[in-house]
């Protein structure tokens, strides 16, 4: 046997290992209306880019069959690659392969994937397909699950991760993508739950099919659970790419600027028509942020879920910055516990990854109710409170209209470290709204009036004229500038080009314990 053969003999075994389970299992993944964990890396990735790693990793196990049973490539592909030419690390589960089921070495393939991101401080995009624990293996494949969970909490805030569910994730498989930064799911081909229907039906009796209790629609909507939904993978991969684009390398480096090409008029003069000077009608703020932010660059993140704020990616002048509004459509923009919680994630995300913030604000306050006080709306608007303190970005806010009570506190305000807050004319910075506050001050000469509802509405006007305005805050130094609204994308240019470098320092501790 001479060199040519071993090299035809490595060349079968890599044929052999990208088949994966074979022609007929790969039909079955295309009849589902999925790719297979090869075709989906080549989509993702920049053409020719990808490396592969520890492609001929076996498993150890002898138990139930197992002994001649082959796992090509133990049933996850890992590697590297670039995407717009920027480095990214990855893993695929490979379905076709006993269902893309995690056990001892498919986990230390992912494992030793992570380390190497890590080191070499690149994103890690997990690309999820899997029916869940390899049972032949018992508690290694729980080990294992563990050794990804640990590295996804350790390397949180120091690495951007990804992760996106195109199949089943199911029982321990989904707190992996639970704890990385962002969660992708493909509309109809992809669930995550911990425990599946046929366990629920019976442990409780309820039934329901897979798409109803952890689809993307359910995720994307009601618990919150995933932060983009596309209607097919490749839409969810180029979603993956475009994301990609706002976020840097790593903690220490800055997201990329993207050259502005296009000449356009900073001064923008439809903004006043967007925003009705009566405080108490509905808009929508999305028309705003498009308004103000870089054409065509605003990327909503929970676009379905906790509707009533708005969070997302944009650029302003071709730099990156993160977005959190007040939806007065919705709710009337009031906070509740779900959009507290979406808020408090997108803040600190942006502060681990130098993404400078800006608040628009247009809030009557935290959501009254039985409902939210028993769920624990104090815990979780204490996390918007918390989690714009701890945040050392540059961070900026624009009141266009309502900031009344402890909800203008906690968005961003001065005395919680905002570097810049602007304030539109028409804006009203209050402890509360003039209805309620005219009421309580005002009672008794309105009770006492000869005609108590116009009495009501004089001292409505009265409290509205004397307080509900921004240059009160501004003469307190709680307003930096009340501005043209025509103006505010040339305001927000000059202050992020102020506020390029900014460095703030904590006090020193192991971390802090926000109220979860």
């Amino acid at each position: 046997m001479d060199m040519y053969d071993k090299i035809n003999e490595l060349y079968d075994k890599r044929r052999k290992i990208e088949l994966g389970g074979g022609d007929e299992r790969i039909e079955k993944q295309h009849e589902k209306g999925k790719l297979t964990a090869r075709e989906r890396i080549d989509y993702f990735l920049d053409e020719g880019s990808f490396v592969e790693l520890n492609p001929f990793i076996e498993h150890r196990t002898t138990d139930f069959g197992m002994r001649n049973g082959s796992a090509p490539g133990e049933g996850v592909v890992t590697g590297y690659g670039k995407v717009n030419g920027r480095l990214v690390f990855l893993f695929a589960q490979d379905f076709t392969v006993y269902g893309g089921a995690l056990g001892e070495m498919h986990a230390k393939k992912i494992a030793n994937v992570m380390d190497l991101a890590v080191k070499n401080k690149a994103p890690f995009v997990g690309l999820n397909d899997s029916g869940g624990a390899r049972i032949q293996e018992g508690v290694l494949s729980l080990d294992g699950y563990g050794h990804v969970f640990y590295r996804n909490s350790i390397y949180s805030g120091v690495i951007p991760q990804i992760s996106v569910i195109m199949g089943p994730c199911a029982g321990g498989a989904v707190y992996s993508p639970a704890i990385t930064d962002f969660v992708f799911m493909v509309e109809k081909t992809s669930q995550m739950f911990i425990t599946g229907p046929k366990v629920i039906e019976t442990v409780t009796g309820e039934t329901i099919s897979s798409e109803a209790l952890g689809g993307a629609t359910v995720h994307g909507s009601k618990s919150g659970n995933a932060h983009f939904t596309y209607e097919s993978e490749e839409k969810a991969l180029d979603g993956v790419k475009e994301l990609l684009s706002y976020l840097p390398q790593h903690n220490d480096d800055y997201p990329p600027d993207i050259n502005v090409e296009e000449e356009r008029d900073d001064f923008l003069y439809d903004l006043l028509e967007l925003v009705p000077i009566d405080p108490t009608k509905p808009y929508d703020v999305r028309k705003v942020i498009k308004e103000v932010v870089d054409k065509d660059s605003f990327m909503e993140v929970h676009e379905r879920f906790a509707k009533n704020a708005v969070v997302g990616f944009a650029r302003i002048h071709g730099q990156s910055v993160g977005i959190i509004a007040n939806q007065p459509k919705i709710m009337a923009g009031g906070l509740d516990i779900d959009s507290a919680d979406k808020i408090s994630r997108f803040i600190r995300f942006c502060d681990c990854f130098h993404i400078p913030l800006i608040t628009f604000e247009d809030v009557t306050g935290f959501f009254p109710g039985v409902k939210q006080e028993h769920g624990g709306i104090i815990r979780h608007g204490a996390k918007i409170l918390y989690a714009y303190s701890e945040a050392t970005v540059p961070k900026i806010t624009v009141i266009t209209r309502k900031a009344y009570g402890g909800a203008y506190v906690a968005l961003n305000s001065k005395s919680i470290g905002a570097d810049i807050v602007f304030a539109w004319p028409n804006a009203e910075i209050a402890v509360m709204g003039p209805h309620g506050a005219a009421n309580i001050i005002f009672a008794k000469e309105i009770n006492e009036s000869s005609d108590p509802e116009v009495t009501r509405m004089e001292k409505i006007e009265e409290y509205r004229e004397k307080f509900a305005n921004p240059y009160i805050a501004a003469a307190n130094g709680m307003v930096d500038d009340v501005i043209d609204p025509r103006e505010t994308r040339i305001k927000l240019i000059q202050s992020l080009e102020m506020l390029r470098r900014k460095e703030e320092n904590r006090p020193r501790k192991k971390h802090g314990n926000i109220p979860l």
